[in-house]
């Protein structure tokens, strides 16, 4: 049988590489479809990301790996790729990251909305710009009464004309002041909401027992009108009058204090300057003591879980077997630097006369003579000896060490009963009858400091004292620089933080700050214990190495005053 003929075309030969790039690209095809699948379930829940990307990891991974291998050499194909580990997605999950429709959702939440009385804006000028994201909206009552509030040189006019000024910065070169201005343009970061203005007549629907003259009624109506307006958003009145918030809720409205410069809400959480440390402090704190002496001072270096806890300047005290009476020098990590005190207890320690009756006097003694301490405040009830100490420690360095030339004091003139009107005289005298707190406390010096002299000496002595301290008034303060000077501010819980910035600024080289008061004795209106400008000063001032803060315990002004101050 005759052999069939060649072909004359050769036929198209399948290659094996050929086919395997066939198949790669059958799985590439499967594989976008698995992933526009996933992202189908992920548009539907973003909640599950995290969880589903270890899948798409390995899904893609067989269309990364497919190559065209050489003609020489057969690969056999890949093998399959492999489930995410559970450990990985369970990892993911305790651990997620907000995913970007998350951070738009969060975008999109509507902005509070902040009705600000006008006792807000004269209380801080910068409440502006204190509510971050928010929005601000001024009613033209508020703009009102802004402007009969302006004429003046106290504190409450100063604020009112820079609120007003702020206000006119932010309306320069603006058109529409319907959909509100944007508070960042002056400068202010944190502040990314707007400030809207009343533009029109707003009428409101509120009990006919309520007379709409009144300025406040008529602010309350404002917030009605804008619950009305916008029913999606949060409406909030900020005020600083109680009975004021208490009309707002009982009208069924979102009424809030201004709480931007409360340190605290709680007193009783107040730092004291004092740590007593627990029985086993040296159990647990014993082991590696360094110690070394250096200018007649004692220091130890101690390691432990308590170090981390403590607070340059603060004053620890164990009363034991071992007692320790000893300040915070440094603090880093669980290492700390201890040093001893001097005492002042001691009548050869004494200082003008004067020696510490409590423990909590004699650190306190030992802040107002530390020359390295620039800042020093001191807490106390009625006859706690915080002005009696203050006195005797400026007296000592002025008159004798000659490390300041004088000694300068002032307070805030709020009354307690109704005020007495105009005093004749000129500044000194004026401010001597809200001093009386000085001479009482120069006469103890005094009777301490000159008994063998007689009266003679006594008086002598009380006109050299009297020719080193100067008394000046709060309202010409602003502007000055005191240089060398030791500078005491008595009743400083009546301060603003506003106030006592202004105060604490005018420290020059060489000057000494110190402040006493009584929280609980606080006499300037809406003014509370959390926003005082002493708790705002012990606050900001703790941890500073050149600062510190002792709260006096008990009193030592007499029986009476003791038990007076318990059941009273």
């Amino acid at each position: 049988m005759p052999l069939p003929k060649l072909p004359t075309r050769p036929a198209a030969i399948l290659t094996f590489p050929s086919g395997e790039s066939a198949r790669a690209q059958a799985r590439s095809t499967k594989t976008a479809a698995a992933r526009s699948s996933t992202q189908a379930v992920l548009a539907e829940d973003d909640d599950n990301e995290l969880l589903v990307q270890p899948e798409l990891d390995g899904l893609a991974a067989p269309a990364r790996k497919a190559q065209i291998p050489a003609p020489a050499r057969q690969v056999p194909p890949p093998p399959p790729a492999a489930p995410a580990p559970r450990a990985e997605t369970r990892r993911a999950k305790a651990a997620p990251a907000p995913s970007k429709r998350a951070k738009a959702r969060a975008q999109n939440e509507p902005r509070k909305l902040f009705v600000l009385d006008t006792n807000v804006l004269l209380h801080d000028p910068s409440s502006l710009f204190r509510f971050e994201e928010h929005d601000i909206f001024l009613p033209m009552m508020t703009l009102e009464e802004l402007d009969h509030q302006k004429k003046g040189m106290s504190e409450v006019a100063r604020n009112a004309r820079q609120v007003s000024r702020s206000l006119d910065a932010l309306v320069q070169d603006a058109t529409q002041l319907d959909e509100g201005l944007e508070l960042t343009k002056l400068g202010n970061k944190d502040a990314t909401g707007r400030l809207m203005f009343q533009t029109t007549a707003i009428h409101s629907t509120l009990p006919s027992d309520l007379p709409m003259g009144k300025a406040d009624n008529q602010i309350l109506g404002v917030v009605r009108a804008l619950q009305e307006k916008y029913p999606q958003r949060e409406v909030v009145l900020v005020s600083k009058d109680i009975n004021m918030r208490l009309k707002a809720r009982a009208l069924g409205m979102a009424a809030e204090d201004y709480f931007n410069d409360h340190v605290m809400e709680d007193s009783d959480l107040m730092y004291s300057g004092v740590m007593q440390l627990p029985e086993d402090f040296w159990n647990k704190h014993g082991k590696d003591v360094e110690s070394w002496q250096q200018g007649g001072t004692t220091f130890y270096r101690i390691h432990g879980p308590l170090c981390s806890q403590f607070v340059v300047n603060q004053f620890v005290y164990f009363e034991g077997q071992m007692p320790l009476y000893a300040q915070v020098r440094e603090v880093s990590g669980k290492m700390a630097v201890l040093a001893t005190l001097r005492d002042y207890t001691h009548g050869k320690n004494n200082v003008w006369g004067i020696t510490a009756r409590n423990r909590e006097q004699n650190f306190a003694m030992n802040l107002l003579m530390n020359p390295e301490c620039d800042f020093v405040s001191l807490l106390g009830q009625a006859g706690t000896g915080k002005t009696l100490l203050a006195l005797a420690a400026g007296i000592t360095q002025v008159l004798e060490t000659k490390r300041y030339t004088e000694i300068i004091m002032t307070r805030v003139t709020v009354p307690v009963g109704e005020d007495i009107g105009f005093l004749p005289g000129t500044e000194e005298e004026k401010m001597l009858p809200w001093m009386g707190a000085l001479e009482d406390n120069l006469d103890v010096l005094n009777m301490g400091e000159g008994e063998g002299n007689g009266d003679w000496g006594r008086a002598a002595t009380m006109d050299l004292i009297r020719s080193r301290i100067k008394v000046k008034s709060l309202n010409f303060m602003r502007g000055r620089t005191f240089l060398n000077k030791y500078l005491i501010i008595d009743e400083a819980q009546n301060l603003t933080p506003k106030q006592m910035k202004t105060l604490v600024t005018r420290a020059g080289p060489g000057t000494k700050v110190i402040c006493l008061g009584n929280i609980a004795q606080i006499d300037t209106p809406y003014l509370t214990e959390g926003s005082s400008g002493l708790t705002f000063v012990v606050d900001r001032f703790k941890g500073w190495p050149h600062s510190g803060h002792v709260t006096l315990q008990r009193g030592e002004r007499s029986r009476l005053a003791d038990y007076a101050g318990d059941v009273l």
